[in-house]
């Protein structure tokens, strides 16, 4: 059954033009040399600040200081070491750029699918076979949320998510992990209503809950971290590492056993992680003041005892209290939640704060094993809204967009010299190149993901930079901390204008590139909350250096043409006697913008590439790609031999997609805001679904599969769709 109305837009994943009632001013500059590390954690026995929150301003992660941190709770960054001690351990040695398994072999064997787009070349075209050809997932009640799975149908299992969700599934090693918020309350110490950034870990096999990496809001709102958005990006899984970047503009390296292999992996070991609080304001004052005497007779309130049953760590039996600092820290040690361990209790502004160490026995919490924060002194950069970059690997190293972007007024840049994309060292977050190409010209935000390919026998990491321009850099160690940059790529043309809220022609790259055969694939789109517009898509040849965009701008001085610099809203303004100029070195293979597909002169709505912040999917030279508006657009990979995009057919959903195409076992699967997946029989001669399948609610992410499996994260569940027994 197929829509007959097109669904309402009601739902915000960025920023809202009005901003924040809160001002972050941060001034750029270039970094300054990295501290000594100071390993103190708030759990130790200096004194605390009654005016400040429970970030330790001396703890010194792999990135320098967390920033702080207010409501809910306060976090309590982890012991770890310097970036300057991970220098050491790598700095004498080269990278490795030798990989377990090559992208084509993973996107062939139809086994796990370990990061967004399977790959680090991101073509979201799996060899899976042997899914069902339909399923239905029931229905669950709106208010209990229990499941009649009455005449549910190829439904493996589902797990309750957030209830925002736009990461994209990954499947690595037994174990399913997707972003999401918390809205499922999955930790007793965090409950539902408490908002963060959660990365969860399911088993592959039945769903069962197994840990989750909890990340809490930055106190600065939501110029940088905007509310109940959670984690966005997908993970980066190889073996028993994971890498994915915070909402709190953190990258972060966990062990996927968690705490299950009995081991606390290293070197963050005993993270402080808080388990509750009693504030001094409304109705829990009273408890606030019975706790604070009760502890200065070396005791535990009552009220504190509940409030740590209420968190999973009930007290049995007796606890031994000691004041470690007057009035303001103590220490309780006893068995808590069935464990013999100490709980640390501060007097923290309004607020006592009751916090632990995490441990083995702390199964359902992530195991970290390094931190790098971007956001701090290091690098200074100023994330907006969120930080979603979904990172990749080639060999040792880690490729990152940080984000970096503008502050709520959607015009100043506070960061301009800090990094936009980086390299690092995977085993030990060592940053070994930074590069800020974008600088200024940061249009609105950074949401991109990279590709790396061997392209033309180079390495090449694709980074699609905030000022909309694609660019490609040597996949190496770099030079002095800089990479070799091989080429650009401007991916709007040089009249279009940026405005802020979208009524401009210029536009973002939130789509990842795709490395194909020798060639790279993204569109351009915006913002979604921007709404609708002109958009392009581009085939390019890697194969060639420098600007290779396909016009330049110049201007007229003293009789001859001269290139004009790079300018952010508008790159030509022709009323100034400025003119676009064809390039003799583009590399543009095709462009897509519109195409009179039935030859009546006329540009129909299905006859334009719209905004987009979905992927490509290619195979057998057949792409996919869905744009904002809703339509599916289907082109023969390679154009023809004079330049011009083939298109086979578009198809609208009506209803808007954020996420992008799967193609996998002969179909090809695409979600939208409705809820709806429509499926495709794969191949340019199949303009029509062959069914659309309802998930209960909205499919802002990319379905993936893995393992003769498809899992679709919906805006509040996962579905591991199989056939079954």
């Amino acid at each position: 059954m197929f829509k007959k109305e097109i669904s309402t837009w009601a739902f915000l994943l960025f920023a809202s033009l009005l901003g924040s009632a809160t001002t972050v001013a941060l001034s750029g500059c270039t970094p300054p040399p990295i501290p000594e590390a100071n390993t103190s954690t708030a759990l130790d026995d200096d004194p605390v600040d009654s005016n400040v929150t429970a970030t330790n301003s001396n703890v010194t992660t792999a990135g320098g200081p967390s920033a702080a941190v207010d409501l809910p709770m306060a976090l309590v960054p982890p012991k770890t070491m310097s970036t300057k001690a991970a220098v050491a351990l790598v700095s004498t040695t080269s990278a490795d750029t030798t990989e377990t398994s090559a992208p084509e072999d993973v996107q062939s064997a139809g086994g796990d699918w370990p990061q967004w787009g399977g790959t680090r070349m991101r073509n979201n075209a799996p060899g899976v076979t042997g899914l069902p050809e339909e399923w239905n997932i029931g229905k669950f009640d709106r208010r209990s949320g229990e499941w009649d799975n009455s005449k549910a149908a190829n439904i493996r299992w589902y797990a309750n998510l957030g209830s925002q969700t736009y990461g994209n599934p990954v499947v690595s090693g037994g174990h399913v992990y997707v972003g999401t918020n918390n809205g499922a309350g999955h930790i007793k110490r965090y409950p539902s209503e408490v908002d963060l950034g959660c990365l969860l870990a399911f088993d592959e096999k039945n769903g069962e809950f197994l840990w989750q990496h909890s990340s809490e809001k930055l106190i600065t709102g939501r110029v940088h971290d905007w509310p109940l958005q959670g984690i966005c990006c997908a993970p980066l899984v190889e073996g028993n590492r994971l890498w994915f970047v915070t909402s709190r503009g953190e990258v972060r390296c966990l062990d996927t056993e968690g705490f299950y292999d009995g081991e606390d992996d290293g070197p963050v070991k005993d993270e402080a992680a808080n388990v509750a609080e009693i504030m001094n304001a409304g109705p829990a004052a009273a408890a606030h003041a019975a706790t604070l005497a009760s502890l200065a007779e070396g005791k535990l309130s009552d009220a504190a005892k509940a409030k740590l049953a209420e968190a999973g760590e009930p007290l049995e039996g007796d606890a031994k209290v000691e004041t470690v600092t007057a009035d303001k820290v103590w220490k309780a040690t006893g068995n808590f939640g069935g464990v013999d361990r100490t709980i640390t209790m501060k007097q923290i502004g309004p607020k006592i704060m009751f916090i632990k160490s995490l441990g083995v026995d702390d199964k359902r919490d992530a195991d970290v094993v390094w931190v790098f924060d971007m956001m701090g002194p290091t690098m200074g950069v100023s994330q907006h809204n969120m930080c979603a970059c979904s990172v990749t690997s080639y060999g040792d190293l880690l490729f990152v967009n940080t984000s970096n972007g503008l502050d709520e007024s959607h015009i100043n840049l506070p960061a301009p010299d800090a990094p936009s994309f980086i390299c690092m060292d995977k085993n030990t977050g060592e940053v070994i190149w930074t590069d800020s190409s974008p600088g200024r010209n940061i249009l609105h935000g950074q949401w991109s993901s990279p590709a790396v390919a061997e392209l033309g026998g180079v390495a090449q990491a694709l980074f699609a930079g905030g000022d909309g321009i694609l660019y490609s850099f040597a996949a190496d160690r770099g030079k002095d901390g800089k990479p070799e940059l091989l080429w650009k790529f401007d991916c709007n043309p040089k009249t279009t204008v940026w405005k802020l809220g979208g009524e401009g022609t210029r536009n973002n790259l939130i789509a990842t590139p795709v490395a194909y055969d020798g060639r790279v694939y993204i569109a351009v789109g915006q913002d979604p909350e921007h709404g609708e517009g002109e958009g392009h898509l581009w085939c390019i040849d890697p194969t060639k250096r420098g600007d290779v965009s396909p016009t330049l701008a110049m201007k007229l001085e003293d009789g001859k043409r001269v290139p004009i610099e790079h300018r952010r809203v508008q790159a030509v303004e022709p009323e100034d006697g400025e003119v676009e100029v064809d390039n003799p070195n583009s590399a543009v293979v095709w462009h897509y913008s519109m195409f009179d597909s039935n030859g009546d002169d006329e540009i129909d709505f299905e006859e334009e590439m719209h905004r987009s912040i979905g992927t490509c999917a290619i195979k057998d030279d057949v792409l996919y790609v869905a744009d904002f508006s809703g339509l599916v657009h289907c082109l023969d990979a390679k154009g023809t031999k004079d330049g011009k995009p083939i298109v086979h057919f578009t198809y609208d959903m009506l209803a808007q997609s954020w996420g992008s195409a799967l193609i996998t076992d002969g179909r090809v699967f695409i979600g939208d805001e409705d809820g709806d997946v429509a499926i495709f029989e794969f191949g340019p001669e199949h303009n029509e679904p062959m069914d659309e399948i309802n998930m209960g609610s909205s499919v802002y992410s990319t379905p993936v599969a893995a393992n003769k499996t498809i899992f679709v994260s919906t805006k509040d569940k996962l579905f591991a769709i199989g056939e079954t027994d």
